[in-house]
């Protein structure tokens, strides 16, 4: 249970009754490591070898590599580990530095989700702790996630694992595809568009954004323009569209803006699709407007920046609150854990080379309920991304955080 009212009563954890003395010991992580070192995902000669970007899906609780063609595709019915090695420093004074991230989709079994979490783990050790975790929500991924990739694209179905299956099999009649284009608001690089799989449904188009259907009623393939959508998602929607023109689309590709009559053709196939492939009405509404199935924590909260910090020096665990308000390195002391919540853009566990084996042990369970925290007092607390570094191994998406809070 974690504690009440914010974290901040003590009485209900007392490190004396602790059975995790031995977490983060020399033996803890010995006997992580050798774990760790039978995986065969994390020993091919290149992770932890070389800079690069590497995704593995999780599939009957086995850590599978996702192939090169498939990096940046994610099913919502699965969970993934990605990791992100890069360089730090120049020529052979050169070392690696790493992101772990493990991502679990909207509909994401809890064996899926608990094996990504776990491997996640095992994954730093392999990496002898060097590496920061985070934890993406599909609704809400971070920035540092985002810009992992030219273009993010999220479609609906799953492997089979574990106790569920969700289906991703190539069905023998070709269903309706209705797919969502967007920038995301936060990311800092040319990545940062996501392509969303949606209900083909008029209900699901928006001004703001670019859409392509595939209908199973057509052989062609249309991109549906919102009125008020960038120039770049126009264009990120056409290469999108490449990627799907087939043979079978003898009609070709066609553009239509939203405000020109031949749009009204994509209402028609989405108000057939809707209606079981009866006719139905194709009036053209005079807008869209239906919420981004990607939130951004980065735009909406209103929380200022806050620096917790998670102490046993007293004997019992505590959770108190340092700075309200910016911070900077300055404030946080290696002999404890520190929560850094930047202003509902993330939510930062920073963890100091001399924290105790209690304080280390708690680190995910304490994020979590903080955020639980937060949605309960009606905010999007749970969108919240959460990610963990460590003193000495702070990532560069950590240090900007600080930066722009100073």
């Amino acid at each position: 249970m974690a504690p009440h009212n914010g974290l901040v009563h003590t009485k209900e954890y007392d490190i004396k009754d602790s059975n995790v003395e031995l977490i983060g010991t020399e033996i803890d992580h010995r006997v992580k490591y050798q774990s760790a070192a039978t995986e065969p995902a994390w020993n091919n000669g290149v992770v932890g070898v070389q800079p690069g970007l590497f995704v593995w899906r999780i599939e009957d609780f086995q850590v599978v590599p996702v192939p090169q063609r498939g990096v940046g595709l994610f099913y919502d019915g699965d969970s993934y580990i990605v990791l992100h090695s890069y360089k730090v420093g120049q020529n052979e004074r050169a070392t690696l530095g790493h992101e772990i991230f493990f991502w679990l989709g909207s509909n994401t079994s809890q064996d899926e989700a608990g094996t990504a979490a776990y491997k996640t783990v095992e994954l730093d050790e392999f990496l002898k702790g060097a590496a920061t975790q985070h934890r993406e929500i599909q609704a809400s991924p971070s920035a540092a996630f985002l810009e992992l990739f030219p273009r993010l694209t999220i479609r609906r179905g799953g492997v089979a694992t574990g106790f569920t299956h969700v289906d991703e099999a190539p069905k023998p009649a070709k269903k309706t595809l209705l797919l969502r284009i967007f920038k995301q608001p936060g990311a800092r690089t040319d990545g940062g568009v996501v392509v969303h799989e949606v209900l083909a449904v008029p209900s699901s188009l928006d001004d703001d954004d670019v859409f392509i259907l595939d209908a199973a009623g057509s052989d062609a393939l249309y991109i549906w323009q919102g009125r008020k959508c960038s120039p770049m998602e126009k264009a990120k929607a056409a290469d999108v569209a490449q990627d799907l023109l087939t043979p079978a689309h003898t009609g070709g590709l066609q553009v239509l803006a939203q405000d020109e009559g031949r749009a009204n053709v994509v209402i028609r196939l989405l108000s057939q699709e809707a209606s079981g492939g009866f006719e139905a009405s194709a009036a053209t509404a005079p807008s869209y407007s239906t919420s981004r199935p990607v939130a951004s924590t980065r735009h909406t909260s209103q929380r200022p920046q806050k620096l917790w910090r998670l102490s046993d020096a007293s004997g019992q665990l505590s959770f108190d609150l340092v700075r309200d308000g910016g911070a900077s390195l300055r404030d946080f002391d290696g002999r404890d854990v520190f929560l850094w919540d930047d202003a509902g853009r993330e939510v930062w566990v920073w963890e100091g080379r001399g924290a105790s084996a209690a304080e280390r042990a708690q680190w995910l369970r304490v994020a979590q309920a903080y955020v639980r925290q937060l949605a309960a007092s009606g905010e999007d607390g749970h969108l919240t991304p959460v990610a963990k570094v460590r003193e000495g191994y702070e990532s560069p998406a950590f240090l900007r955080s600080l930066q722009a809070a100073a």
